[in-house]
């Protein structure tokens, strides 16, 4: 049973939030640790909750009809549908990503003026992100898609608002250990244009999550047409992004920021290009020890 005072969530916000509450001990509500994993499913992947059947969903999660239908209850619906009708709403109606995010921050927390306990319960929720990412890497994944970035003849990264800063760090950080690495549209000529100059086999590694952005989907959906092995830094394996990709992983990213959680896909991306680094061996030695000598040659004459 829920408690008295226990409002029923409305909106994905209010379900993201519940879910942040609960992972931190606070929620109003206690669920099982399977419990908490299928709504994290949920979560993470809207609009495959809205869209599919309460027996499709439930094989995909590996657990029974009757499962979600019981999670709904705790949740305060009278059944599942009930549950899903807020994934269907926001999928036809959620526009406003980034403007629920803050309400939910400005609204709901009650120690507005402990800046230092909001920073900690952010340090705890940002654990969380990358607990759960290392633990759900499929470790031959990993090793194949790292080596495609070594030994693919051109590595382009893509990723538009704030994954561009993601993706231009990691073109940086491969960049220093092979040639032919840069974000796509490095010359700002037009993805079309940077797609072009691609050929079969070369990868192009993408970087989105809810709302993906448009533009990143249907440039992955065309390089992955064009035989470009597209790799998928996204939120879940039910991400459009995820659907396309030779290899993809998801990366949890639930917290108070207003915006996506980064950290955890900063921490993938070290770690890619770490094992990129042991995989190139001597050759990404040569490149850095080469590297630093033209710094210290530039910076000798400037």
């Amino acid at each position: 049973m829920t408690p008295p005072a226990y409002r029923r969530p409305e909106t994905l916000g209010d379900l993201e939030q519940l879910l942040t509450d609960i992972e931190g001990g606070e929620g109003p509500v206690r669920l099982g640790k399977r419990s908490r994993h299928v709504l994290t499913a949920l979560v993470t992947a809207p609009q495959q909750a809205a869209v599919s059947s309460i027996s499709d969903l439930a094989e995909r999660l590996g657990v029974s009809p009757s499962t979600l239908s019981r999670l709904a209850q705790r949740l305060g619906f009278d059944g599942f549908a009930g549950l899903q009708a807020v994934f269907r709403r926001n999928v036809t109606e959620g526009k406003s990503f980034y403007s629920d995010q803050v309400s939910r921050l400005l609204d709901g927390e009650g120690d507005n003026d402990d800046h230092h306990a909001r920073l900690s319960r952010l340090g705890r929720q940002e654990s969380a992100n990358i607990d759960d990412m290392v633990t759900g890497i499929d470790g031959e994944v990993f090793v194949r898609a790292a080596e495609l970035l070594v030994e693919a003849r051109r590595v382009r990264v893509h990723g538009m608002r704030q994954f561009a800063s993601l993706a231009s760090f990691m073109a940086y950080g491969l960049g220093m250990l092979r040639p032919d690495v840069s974000p796509l549209d490095a010359a700002r000529h037009g993805v079309a244009d940077a797609l072009a100059q691609l050929d079969e086999g070369d990868v192009l590694v993408v970087a989105s999550c809810f709302p993906y952005t448009p533009s990143v989907l249907a440039t992955a959906e065309a390089a992955a047409r064009q035989g470009i092995h597209v790799i998928a830094l996204t939120d879940s394996r039910g991400s459009p992004l995820a659907k396309v990709a030779r290899y993809s992983f998801p990366v949890p990213n639930h917290s108070l920021f207003f915006s996506n959680s980064m950290c955890a896909f900063m921490l993938l991306v070290e770690g890619l290009l770490s094992e990129a680094a042991n995989r190139l061996g001597d050759a990404g030695l040569a490149a850095l020890k080469r590297r630093e000598s033209l710094i210290g040659e530039l910076d000798a004459s400037l």
